[in-house]
């Protein structure tokens, strides 16, 4: 069915008049490959490819396409190829003027068209030993993202090619069809193009038209010191760049610190547990403590007992973001011999026989947790 000079469409594409729109879609790629501008140089490339979106415009289109099925290019109306196609309500009426005026229709052109949207947030899973989290440590990660294609600059297409307009929507990224009842309009996102109001006839070979690609970053991330385990660091941009040309998303490092062979951390505080034998416990004396920052002298004073405890001031973990430490909180633990030797059963005999048995020791014993729990302010 042709008039004049216009060719038929299934003929323009090379398909028959039963194809599926998979295989529509599939010939106009091909053709529009070999006939866009930008590629094929002859004359009359131009003038095909144009033919082409005009064709693919219309039988793309279940609508469009069995209209022209029906009456070809003599559609009713006399609008000929353009008005009827171009148009899925065959021209303008009153309701349709007042529905668009209000409702941000036709005369809003293209604004529910998507533009650049921004790229997905990344997560990376940071191990770090007890000392960097007291300190802060500046690690080196390494980790995959996407990014803008180098070959395409992000526009998905084959350099040297341009997207073009979707015949579909004629590039404002709807669709828009009339039902019956109510004389209502629908407005849906045009599948041709995905929203997007162009699509790529020749795909960058980089990317497969996708405008990115995953390639590997290298970055340095900065850990203050004091943190601690279930925290996580932003670093804005890190993350992948955004579909169509969008902003980077970002990048958390969720920090995962070891435990410590010597001290456990309560929040700026560290607790150290001071075994004492029999005799520094009863009689006191001056011991050499560990710290996170090397060792301390610590004087322990006569009668020292399991659970007490002593505060060295300054010797914790730095307040996040802040000026100062915490303080290390040594508990002590005094510790009675498994094994003892004749001479030293022999003079703990004999200062067994010196203690008073109405000597209980004193004070209630709390107990060695209810002592930690009074250190901390607990």
């Amino acid at each position: 069915m042709t008039t004049g000079a216009k060719r038929d469409y299934y003929e323009v594409l090379g398909v028959s008049r039963t194809a599926s729109q998979d295989e529509i879609k599939k010939a106009y790629r091909r053709l529009a490959r070999q006939y866009h501008p930008d590629v094929n140089k002859e004359d009359s490339a131009e003038s095909k490819f144009k033919e082409l979106n005009e064709a693919y415009e219309v039988l793309s289109d279940e609508q469009k396409r069995a209209v022209y099925d029906r009456f070809g290019h003599n559609t009713p109306g006399g609008m000929g190829g353009g008005g009827a196609y171009g148009d899925s309500f065959g021209g303008a009426d009153p309701f349709s003027t007042i529905f668009d005026a209000f409702f941000g229709g036709a005369a809003a052109g293209p604004r529910t068209q998507r533009g650049p949207q921004r790229g997905a947030d990344l997560r990376y899973n940071l191990r770090l030993s007890f000392e960097e989290a007291v300190f802060g440590v500046d690690k080196e990660i390494e980790y995959r993202r996407l990014e803008g294609c180098p070959s395409c600059r992000g526009s998905g297409a084959e350099p040297g090619t341009d997207p073009v307009r979707c015949p579909k929507c004629s590039g404002s990224g709807e669709v828009r069809q009339r039902a019956p009842l109510f004389n209502m309009v629908t407005v849906t996102t045009c599948d041709g193009c995905g929203g997007t109001g162009y699509v790529i006839p020749i795909p960058c070979r980089e990317c497969r038209g996708e405008g990115r690609v995953r390639q590997a970053r290298r970055i340095t991330v900065k850990v203050p010191a004091g943190v601690d385990g279930n925290q996580q660091i932003r670093i804005n941009g890190e993350g992948e760049a955004g579909p169509r040309g969008g902003p980077f998303g970002n990048l958390y490092v969720a920090l995962d610190v070891q435990p410590h062979a010597l001290f456990l951390r309560e929040g700026n505080d560290l607790i150290f547990e001071l075994k004492l034998n029999v005799a520094q416990a009863a009689l006191g004396e001056e011991l050499d403590v560990p710290t996170i920052d090397g060792s301390e002298k610590l004087r322990l004073p006569p009668a020292t007992q399991t659970g007490q405890t002593f505060r060295l001031r300054g010797k914790g973990v730095p307040f996040l973001r802040q000026q100062g430490r915490g303080d290390q909180i040594v508990v002590t633990r005094v510790v009675v011999p498994q094994k003892l030797n004749e001479q030293q059963r022999r003079l703990f005999q004999e200062l067994a026989r010196t203690f008073d048995p109405e000597d209980q020791g004193g004070d209630h014993d709390e107990g060695f947790f209810g002592r930690i729990r009074d250190a901390l302010g607990l």
